[in-house]
């Protein structure tokens, strides 16, 4: 809806305002809130520190961040690579294969993660593949979680190339290898690095398929403060919490500026 007067703007950005707030800046505001509490018995949090902090950075909950982080970077460039390569075979197929690739890949969204989890745990507790007990099952897990969005993301990138660039450096000479390597790489670095930021991000944050599968070996951070919420040490959740939307904030920071660089190419 078109909003004309000077009035009519400023109740309208007033209302989005407020809703911003209440929906995403006050819950995470609450969760770093309780993680500098000490006690929170009235209104506002007391006795107000680090130390909460200082238990989310040592110990089961530093080696749990540790995990997620790895996870998440191992997972997510297991989903670009695959995802990247499935959506270039995919832009040469015929119609009724794009759409069949298209919706296969797509699968992992339309159905609940613990049914993936679930579903990856019972395929590869057997041999010959057998990775249950083991950390690659849980990057299995979520990788095969995110691949639809990298697929998702490459796709529709692939779909805005301007192919005069591609039959430019065919009538030049150039083989299918070097066009690839050197023009739709290139001009793909930008939604790869978007890709990548959302799939790590997706990753950080995934619970669902992963308590079906991980072992006590390799449990990532949602795990561990999904375990210490169940037993009532809400301070030290919330710290953690924290810690886990800085790393990933951090991680997407990063591969945010690698993307503008790779835009300004």
């Amino acid at each position: 809806m078109l909003v004309w007067t000077r009035g009519g703007r400023a109740a309208v950005l007033a209302v989005f305002a407020v809703v911003v707030a209440v929906v995403f800046i006050a819950p995470i505001a609450t969760v770093v809130a309780a993680g500098l509490a000490g006690r929170w018995t009235g209104p506002l949090p007391s006795d107000l520190g680090f130390a909460n902090f200082g238990r989310a950075l040592s110990g089961e909950q530093a080696a749990s961040l540790s995990v997620s982080l790895q996870t998440a970077l191992l997972a997510g460039g297991a989903a670009l690579v695959l995802g990247t390569w499935a959506a270039l075979a995919a832009r040469e197929a015929p119609e009724w294969l794009r759409r069949t690739t298209d919706a296969v890949f797509h699968v992992p969204v339309a159905v609940p993660s613990v049914a993936i989890g679930l579903g990856v745990l019972i395929a590869f507790n057997e041999r010959p593949l057998l990775l249950g007990g083991t950390k690659w099952i849980v990057i299995l897990a979520h990788a095969v979680l995110v691949l639809a969005y990298a697929f998702s993301g490459v796709s529709a990138a692939l779909d805005r190339l301007d192919p005069g660039y591609r039959q430019a450096a065919e009538s030049l000479g150039a083989g299918p290898i070097r066009v690839l390597f050197r023009i739709t790489l290139p001009l793909l670095l930008p939604a790869l690095g978007a890709a990548a930021g959302l799939s790590i991000a997706l990753s950080m944050g995934e619970l669902g398929a992963t308590i079906m599968v991980y072992p006590a070996t390799w449990k990532t951070l949602p795990v561990t403060i999904f375990a210490a919420t169940d037993r009532g040490e809400v301070f030290d959740a919330a710290a953690s919490t924290t810690l886990l939307v800085l790393a990933t904030l951090i991680a997407l920071v990063v591969l945010g500026r690698l993307r503008g660089r790779a835009a300004l190419r």
